[in-house]
């Protein structure tokens, strides 16, 4: 390796020295930070919030200080068709709900996988992936479908929002202190008292853990009663209700014709094949997390034909990139980092999901789009942040930035091809635990 060099530097300040836009730069930052200073107005276009197709929607919801936006995304799918069957004006799952059981699922898997790895050795590649990501929030489609499908799902006055539901920062820094401990004592157990010392142990954590869910969200709801007014100003009460009851008659098997497509363009995934990621889930024995892999041009192609059906799309992207809070955009065309401080981190899609530059870390919904002789130039996005920001929590996106930085959606099977389709049925290539397409959306 070599080191730098105090002549070096010498040479670096000099040529810095005579760069005059450097120089501009440095007192511009003085007083104002990167992103603003980088935005051009020269080379934004399209950024009306205007939308040739434009699927009617309830208004926006808050996960708050939480990493539930597959959640909150995903309710906000199932509550349009209740909403409309109800013709309710404002209506909400409750996220806690779903957010509460994930949680004792996720638990229970991680201190499965614990277990089945507990002879390996501490600093094994995959023992550490496992200690190190811990549970959190965040998750996938499919761990959406295999929780309400177990579990139902209530109205949100029927488990609302506690402090912790809505603050997640403390329960998941205990949990995964606990659930690391665990990993500890199971070994030391194991030589003392064999694998039946060891499965005791983990109904002792996962009673002592799910004591603590309880507190922290509240008593899951047994039994419930349907209380909404309509759109017209009648009111309606259904009685008899338990979460499954509920999920039975306003979901049904409605959740069983979506598939996740992804957009994955690197060596290892060749389109057109199903994929998996090993230990990624939260219920044992579920369905587990699938994906097809799709060109851009089709993925595209597939939400569009749901957004003309007046159906929006559930979809996962990377927000951390090119975003403009103020005007509730994300727009790679808008900020000129090159000029400001020669700095550009643009790649290839692939290449930036391989160097982990880029990958999917955030759900939302897809509720229009803008067409030009049929070709995308904007889409409408619906996020789950508060309608405090631009457009009353409705952000925008670019077309460019849709193909860069979108990796997941989430269609109805009935729009894929017999060929795709039997791809996606196919028995999926399962991808190793750390592979940047099971990172999840938070």
């Amino acid at each position: 390796m070599n080191s730098i060099e105090k002549e070096y530097l010498s040479k670096l300040l000099k040529s810095y020295s005579k760069d005059k836009g450097a120089t501009i730069a440095r007192h511009a930052l003085n007083e104002t930070d990167i992103y603003s200073a980088s935005y051009s107005k020269d080379l934004v276009k399209e950024m009306d919030f205007n939308f040739s197709l434009n699927v009617k929607t309830l208004p926006v919801t808050n996960q708050k200080a939480s990493g539930r936006c597959w959640i909150f995304a995903a309710t906000n799918v199932l509550r349009e068709d209740i909403a409309k069957r109800c013709n309710i004006a404002n209506f909400e799952l409750s996220q806690s709900y779903i957010a509460f059981y994930d949680k004792l699922e996720k638990i229970n898997l991680t201190l499965e996988i614990l277990i089945e790895l507990i002879d390996k050795d501490y600093d094994d590649r995959t023992l550490q992936f496992i200690l190190q990501s811990g549970i959190g929030d965040g998750g996938q489609w499919d761990m959406f479908v295999n929780v309400v499908k177990k579990y139902g799902v209530c109205p949100k006055n029927v488990y609302p929002e506690t402090f912790t539901s809505s603050n997640t920062r403390y329960i998941n820094s205990l949990i995964n202190a606990e659930l690391r401990k665990f990993a500890s004592e199971s070994r030391k157990v194991k030589k003392e008292s064999g694998m039946e010392g060891v499965k005791k142990l983990k109904e002792s954590y996962l009673s002592r853990f799910y004591k603590a869910l309880v507190s922290c969200y509240g008593l899951p709801p047994e039994k419930f009663e349907f209380e909404y007014t309509d759109a017209k100003g009648k009111y309606h009460l259904e009685k008899g209700f338990t979460p499954i009851k509920f999920f039975e008659k306003y979901v049904g098997d409605s959740l069983d014709n979506y598939v996740s497509i992804i957009n994955a363009p690197t060596k290892d995934k060749p389109f057109g094949k199903s994929y998996t990621i090993k230990y990624l889930g939260n219920v044992v024995g579920g369905k587990p997390v699938k994906h097809l892999n799709l060109p851009i041009e089709r993925l595209k192609e597939l939400v569009l034909s749901q957004l003309k059906d007046d159906r929006i799309v559930w979809f996962g992207s990377d927000v951390a990139a090119y975003r403009n809070v103020n005007l509730g955009a994300w727009d790679d065309t808008a900020y000129d980092f090159k000029s400001i401080l020669d700095l550009d981190y643009k790649m290839d899609k692939g290449d930036s999901l391989d160097f982990r530059a880029s990958s999917m870390n955030h759900a939302m919904c897809i509720t229009g789009v803008n067409l030009k002789k049929g070709v995308p130039t904007k889409w409408k996005i619906e996020n789950s942040w508060g309608e405090s920001g631009a457009n009353k929590g409705y952000y925008l996106m670019s077309a460019s930035w849709f193909d860069q930085y979108t990796y997941q959606a989430v269609v109805d099977k009935k729009y894929l091809t017999k060929e795709e389709l039997d791809a996606y049925n196919a028995s999926p290539i399962e991808l190793k635990p750390w592979d940047p397409m099971g990172s999840l959306a938070d």
